[in-house]
């Protein structure tokens, strides 16, 4: 049911792409990042891990760095991960004497345990001598846990929640929790409750809160509220959101969105709202907010949602000319019955030069080239009929064709 919404992003993404190549400027650096350091530590972190998991080592280091440099909350973690990539490339020594550093800089940090299994590693690559408590193949044990979670999960989980708990690899922890949340035992969901909770490292920690919300119930979705109620990281807590989201939990999605203080929180309320296309929600949240900005973030949120009717509405009535010309855009990437319509009827009902603009880069957008001759035959502005036939010159269309030629006799 939500493919619809998926597809919308997806092609939102894909404009956005377009128009920033068109400018000559590459949308994906990290320039073009939000200028406040948690978030942008945030998204540089996020983007390191891809990398990891796509094992483009190098690639990470570069963006971990500067995660580092940034000094936030994400600092002990990327420490932990850079020392983690320099030891996948080879350099062990380096990768020491980073794990020395989150040592001497985080004396009380979440990654602490898995920092040492991590020095237990190279130490071992290296061809020094050390003692560790096991030895075992995690990889072969946990494809042994599986198998035994299907016939005698008491037997098993003793053992997850000590692989868990140990100094066993954050990808080992991982693949262990998501066997925890194929369980239906009231004990497994402890042990994933305790993690969510924060019994763990931050990263495990929300990959938690992200199974729990695939989990569904209302025991689940009460436990997520309560994480949410006591975290301090806005990573744990976005992470929170999405598992609503995941979950079906509209109604807390709804109630942060009205009342979550923290602006990127709240951004992020909507943008998961939009996702479950809770028009009615997001409507009402419209009405009831005066920022301008985020009035914008609830029209993306429509967008996502793809209530044509409601973005038609306000595409026509909305006093501010920002969120107009926003309302307008949108309804060029909607490409739906109805919306090109819509656009020509507030580009005839609208002297104004700039939703009149913002008129035809939507159809421009739509490649609606029949709407557009339409509007230049019409058009009596000497400045908006070059407007018009500027957009027509690029058009691969063969109505567009026959009427610049036209124009040329």
């Amino acid at each position: 049911m939500r493919r619809p919404a998926l597809l919308n992003a997806t092609l939102l993404c894909s404009l956005i792409t377009a128009a920033a190549a068109s400018a000559g400027a590459d949308p994906w650096k990290v320039e073009t990042l939000p200028a406040d350091a948690a978030q942008q530590a945030d998204d540089l972190y996020d983007r390191a891990r891809d990398a990891i998991e796509n094992t483009r080592y190098d690639r990470a280091l570069a963006d971990l760095d500067r995660v580092i440099a940034l000094k936030t909350a994400r600092t002990d973690a990327a420490l932990y991960w850079k020392a983690y990539s320099l030891s996948k490339l080879g350099q062990r020594e380096e990768a020491v004497t980073t794990v020395n550093e989150l040592y001497k800089t985080f004396t009380n940090s979440r990654w602490l345990k898995d920092a040492k299994a991590l020095e237990v590693e190279v130490r071992q690559a290296s061809g020094q001598t050390v003692s560790p408590d096991s030895q075992n193949d995690e990889e072969l044990k946990l494809l042994a846990l599986r198998g035994i979670m299907n016939s005698d999960p008491e037997q098993a989980l003793p053992v997850i929640e000590k692989m868990l708990a140990g100094p066993t690899s954050p990808k080992v922890k991982d693949r262990a929790l998501f066997v925890l949340s194929q369980s239906k035992s009231a004990r497994a969901r402890d042990i994933i409750s305790g993690v969510a909770k924060g019994n763990a490292n931050p990263d495990l920690q929300l990959k938690a809160i992200r199974y729990i919300g695939m989990m569904g119930g209302s025991d689940n979705k009460q436990l997520l509220a309560d994480v949410y109620r006591g975290a301090n990281d806005s990573a744990v807590k976005k992470a929170i959101l999405r598992s609503y989201m995941q979950a079906g939990d509209r109604d807390r999605l709804f109630a942060l969105a009205k009342s979550e203080t923290d602006a990127s929180l709240r951004s992020e309320a909507v943008r998961q709202l939009g996702m479950m296309r809770a028009t009615a929600e997001l409507s009402q949240l419209y009405q009831g907010d005066s920022s301008v900005e985020v009035r914008k973030q609830i029209l993306s949120a429509m967008f996502m949602s793809g209530d044509t009717d409601k973005m038609i509405e306000l595409a026509k009535a909305e006093k501010d000319s920002e969120l107009r010309k926003t309302a307008i855009r949108n309804l060029g990437m909607m490409k739906k019955p109805g919306t090109t319509d819509a656009l020509v009827a507030i580009y005839g009902a609208d002297a104004t030069p700039d939703v009149r603009k913002a008129v035809l880069n939507a159809l421009f957008i739509q490649n609606n080239a029949t709407a557009l001759v339409t509007l230049a035959r019409a058009e009596k502005s000497p400045e908006m009929k070059k407007e018009i036939v500027s957009k027509l010159s690029v058009m691969k269309s063969k109505e567009a064709t026959d009427y610049l030629m036209e124009l040329l006799k």
